[in-house]
């Protein structure tokens, strides 16, 4: 059998994205956006749901992280080698790029579930022979250096990876663009779909419009206007020549340079933002859309430790197909079981940071946990404004703290954060441990949301779209201490599945969240943990509660069914 005939034999729903987080071992992933993404080729394989992922390969990966004596992030390539996970198909499409052809082959990578199911994956390709030097370099990096790379990338996805779903059998009847930067398939389609000249009348488009707008969907994750990919049309011309006339590409993609989101907003029928506040944002952003709203969630078999996992077999069985089962974990599952099961996943964890660091850390101490990608927004150094209150605070009553994450090679505030981190440690030496774990990966962070006590994140809102990594630590009964803003605002239920930092929706700046999450931590988190507060069941039932009402909702199989009724299907 050929390895496409079990998958081309029925429609399907070709779901892009500039980054997919397929496995550990295959750094085709920057952060939340390409976790999500691999999340969600998961949970379609776990549905058995019609799915096609399509992607770059990106064969540099993204980048090795290490940090030097100085608390410097240093990054260093992290290769991998496509043949050693997939095949390399056979079918070869052109797109061309600055009046070159550029060839484009695939290789497939399947997805498989832990119950059966599989997903295909097209990872595409230009490093091949018959390409120039530099274009065999254009699926090299992920979200490349400079603007003409970063576009020829985007048209190398959008519109070479429809022309390769084509060339490679399949049959689509739904695109779904997981941010813009897939926008330019919308082009395609037009280009595919267009009337015939002698069926126009005079003046009249020749694209049909309204049959590209009903193949396509959109999912936006950017809530600040910046973070819009935007080109000039000068540049469009350069790579794209005349593709699409310039009167019809304004009209979509606005009248001063082409916006990504603009063009996938205008030709999609449904569209949608990752939390309900988001979506409420994106609305406010580009008025004049519907913009629906699907809450993201995590895939649950991915993101449980092997202790949890093996604890809700027990008492929960059918748990991974139907998370839903999970909100009888307050009543169903001793407290004994899942202090057991954290305990063990705890260990995962000291074990580890002792490897990285030599630190070693107490079982019995709460450990809070912070681990993503290193920007200004995301506000990590929150925790540690205030040195002598932590101090303080410790002295009462002890924890310690593990931080983790990358920042972009290019983002100087970023690489900043990580070494100002890495001061604070040096300052709270011998009163709170804190320590910093390099090389932030899928693998790292399943280990952290499982291991920690506490999860905490403190972005500025409203600029966190969604954030997944509380809703992981959901799946092993460690509650959330974070700002009200993304799911968060959503699956807090104050201290029942965690607590908040700050208002609700609030910018009360940086000194007033900072005493707030101090008095939390140092009124209620503490004491609850070490059982000098009162309240009927104590740290465990906290502990089932995140399980029950949190990681019971905020799970990709409900998001998925959500798209597959609402978006996919008419």
């Amino acid at each position: 059998m050929l390895p496409l005939d079990e998958f081309v034999h029925i429609p399907r729903i070709a779901y892009f994205s500039m980054e997919m987080a397929l496995e550990s071992a295959i750094p085709t992933y920057a952060g939340g956006l390409g976790v999500l993404a691999g999340d969600t080729l998961r949970t379609a394989a776990d549905l058995e749901l019609p799915m096609v992922g399509v992607t770059l390969v990106s064969r540099r990966g993204n980048f090795r992280q290490e940090i030097d004596g100085a608390g410097q992030q240093q990054e260093f390539p992290d290769p991998w080698e496509p043949e050693r996970h997939g095949r390399r198909l056979g079918s070869k499409v052109s797109v061309e790029l600055e009046q070159r052809t550029v060839w484009v082959v695939g290789w497939l990578y399947l997805v498989r579930s832990h119950i059966g199911g599989l997903c295909p994956v097209i990872l595409l390709d230009t490093d091949l022979d018959e390409n120039q030097a530099e274009d065999r370099q254009l699926t090299s990096d992920l979200y490349g250096d400079g603007e003409i790379y970063r576009l020829k990338q985007e048209a190398l996805l959008g519109i070479g990876g429809v022309r390769l779903l084509q060339a490679l059998g399949f049959e689509i009847f739904r695109y779904h663009m997981n941010e813009g930067h897939s926008a330019l398939l919308s082009l395609e389609l037009l280009r595919r779909y267009a009337y015939q000249s002698g069926d126009l009348r005079a003046g009249e488009s020749p694209y049909n419009l309204p049959r590209v707008r009903g193949l396509c969907c959109f999912t936006t994750h950017t809530p600040v206007e910046a973070g819009h990919d935007r080109f000039s049309y000068g540049l469009v011309r350069r790579v794209l020549g005349h593709y699409i006339d310039l009167p019809t590409l304004q009209h979509l993609a606005g009248q001063e340079e082409l916006n990504m989101t603009r063009l996938a907003l205008n030709l999609s029928d449904y569209v949608n933002g990752v939390a309900n506040r988001h979506a409420e944002v994106s609305a406010a952003m580009f008025p004049g859309y519907r913009v629906h709203a699907v809450t993201n969630g995590v895939h649950p078999y991915t993101w449980t430790s092997p202790a949890f996992r093996t604890l809700y077999d027990r008492y929960l069985p059918g748990w991974c197909h139907e998370p839903e089962l999970l909100a009888r974990a307050d009543c169903c599952i001793p407290d004994a079981a899942v202090e057991t099961a954290h305990d063990r996943s705890k260990q995962v964890l000291i074990e580890r940071v002792r490897a990285q660091t030599g630190v070693a850390l107490h079982p019995r101490s709460l450990i809070l946990g912070f681990a993503r990608r290193m920007t200004a927004y995301k506000r990590p150094e929150l925790l540690f404004s205030d040195i002598e209150r932590l101090k303080a605070i410790a002295a009462e009553r002890s924890f310690q703290v593990v931080l983790a994450g990358k920042a972009h090679p290019k983002d100087r505030g970023g690489k900043e954060l990580i070494r100002s981190l890495y001061e604070y440690t040096r300052a709270l030496e011998g009163s709170l441990p804190v320590v910093f774990l390099p090389g932030y990966d899928m693998e790292m962070a399943a280990t952290m949301v499982a291991g920690v006590d506490v999860w905490l994140n403190t972005p500025l809102p409203p600029l966190e779209a969604s954030g997944t990594s509380g809703m992981k630590a959901a799946f092993n009964g460690v509650p959330s201490l974070s700002v009200l803003d993304g799911w968060w605002a959503e699956g807090c239920i104050e201290g029942v599945t965690g607590w908040a930092v700050g208002a609700d929706g609030a910018q009360d700046g940086h000194d007033q969240d900072a005493e707030h999450l101090y008095t939390k931590l140092e009124q209620i988190v503490l004491p609850l943990y070490y059982g000098y507060a009162e309240q009927t069941g104590g740290w465990v039932r906290v502990m089932k509660q995140a399980i029950s009402k949190n990681a019971a909702y905020f799970n990709s199989q409900r998001m998925m069914r959500r798209y597959a009724t609402e978006a996919y299907l008419d």
